[in-house]
């Protein structure tokens, strides 16, 4: 028999910066693809409606892909649709963190209050503009349905009893992970729906897909959660999760895990330019360890009609209707309006997170953004006094900036000091030397 592995994709599984702008330029950002193993959802959510895109990033070989995936009500053939990796991946680079760079003035040439910050007028930010049917009696499990949609067969399931499913799904060449009973029982005691798709080859074929397109479900629920404890039976290790809510109101946060902002805004040395991904890489696995690894991080929070800056184009309103967002009339012209969009990243486990991940929108317009700084020193050598204020000035900054740099990452003050390149003897006016002061 053919054996399926078990993936994670999701749930899936195979059984505070303020709202005014800032002057910089946009340089570097931190999206999905620095984790090997990343899955993505995008959740629409409006009253009771909510349309939810999720992502594929198996690598395998397609025969042997397949998704079991809990849903709170029957999901029929017009609420099914194969979507676009692209809107995800815009979605990402929309929303991702990212680094910001200043260059100093010359301390000796004064500038007008309007002229304060000279690159402002440079500033990146931008407006928004888917075998016939039959009861399997003796397993205590209902094909509902079954479905072709693009290159997805599916199959809608009901159950009474979590070993009947277990077999169902065995016999129908899916393999069930030790640990998988508990998990699935729990489920059919709340009376949900089994959401089971699997590659269609000839159509996948026929479609000139080499790539699995996201799967995309619309259902109407009280219920504003997301199922995620499936995807960590068979789990190797933490799953990353990223989750782009889109909603009319605000912010949406956890209800039943805390939800947190990341550290943003600080200066960060010139050198992570050239290393952003590795710093944001340890800055996220620092603020895990910290947080015990049971917190929902926000990485994004903005209404969508102006980014600051904007780290790609904002999504057009096509794109934004064929995520689900039906308040809007898919024009590009005229921009969006009432679209909120928050961006969540989620390090789990088995241990730490033993529930689903339940949500609410909130009221909360603030904006956020998990956003870094560097700032290039000026270079010059100009004699004035604000020159000389500006050099003191500035060995207290790089000594800040490296200590900041270190308790975002865990990183070593001193592996950070060589990385910065700075002379071991450099000393001001004859004060002692910097690092006596700045290093301790």
């Amino acid at each position: 028999m053919r054996k399926f592995p078990w993936l994670l994709s999701l749930c899936l599984v195979t059984l505070s910066v303020p709202a005014h702008s800032f002057c910089g330029f946009y340089v570097a950002k931190a999206d999905t693809r620095l984790y090997n193993k990343a899955s993505q959802v995008a959740i629409v959510r409006s009253e009771q409606h909510t349309i939810l895109t999720m992502s594929n990033d198996y690598k395998g070989d397609p025969k042997e892909f397949a998704i079991v995936v809990p849903v709170p009500t029957f999901i029929q053939r017009g609420q099914i649709h194969v979507s676009k990796k692209e809107l995800l991946d815009h979605l990402d680079a929309y929303s991702s963190p990212r680094l910001v760079e200043y260059f100093d003035p010359d301390p000796c040439q004064r500038w007008e209050e309007k002229d304060s910050c000279p690159m402002c007028a440079m500033d990146a930010a931008a407006p928004a503009t888917n075998i016939a049917r039959k009861k399997e009696t003796s397993l205590g499990v209902t094909v509902e349905a079954r479905y072709t949609v693009g290159e997805y067969d599916i199959v809608i399931l009901s159950a009474k009893q979590s070993s009947g499913l277990e077999t169902w799904l065995r016999q129908s060449g899916y393999r069930i992970p030790p640990g998988a009973s508990a998990t699935l029982a729990s489920y059919i005691k709340q009376n949900v729906h089994f959401f089971v798709a699997r590659v269609n080859l000839k159509e996948q074929t026929k479609l000139g897909f080499n790539y699995l397109r996201p799967l995309q479900i619309a259902f109407d629920s009280p219920k504003f959660m997301l199922p995620i404890r499936l995807g960590m039976v068979n789990a190797n290790g933490p799953q990353e999760l990223f989750i782009y809510m889109i909603s009319r109101k605000g912010r949406v946060e956890s209800t039943n895990y805390q939800t947190t902002k990341l550290p943003t805004g600080m200066d960060v040395p010139v050198y992570v330019k050239n290393d952003f991904g590795p710093f944001y890489k340890a800055l996220f696995s620092e603020q895990v360890r910290k947080s015990n690894m049971n917190v929902v991080f926000t990485e994004y929070a903005w209404d969508m009609r102006s980014c600051d800056p904007c780290a790609s184009e904002p999504l057009s309103g096509g794109e934004l209707k064929e995520l689900g967002v039906f308040w809007q009339n898919g024009s590009d012209n005229g921009g969006v309006q009432d679209v909120f969009l928050t961006r969540l990243h989620v390090r789990y486990d088995n241990a730490h997170f033993p529930e689903d991940l339940v949500f609410q929108e909130t009221s909360d317009l603030e904006s956020f953004q998990a956003r870094y700084v560097i700032r290039h020193p000026w270079t010059g050598s100009e004699g004035c006094d604000a020159a000389a204020a500006y050099r003191r000035d500035l060995i207290k900054r790089q000594g800040d900036e490296a200590r900041t740099l270190a308790s975002l990452t865990g990183w070593k003050v001193p592996e950070i000091r060589k990385r910065m390149n700075i002379p071991a003897n450099t000393n001001v006016d004859g004060e002692r030397h910097w690092w006596e002061s700045i290093w301790q």
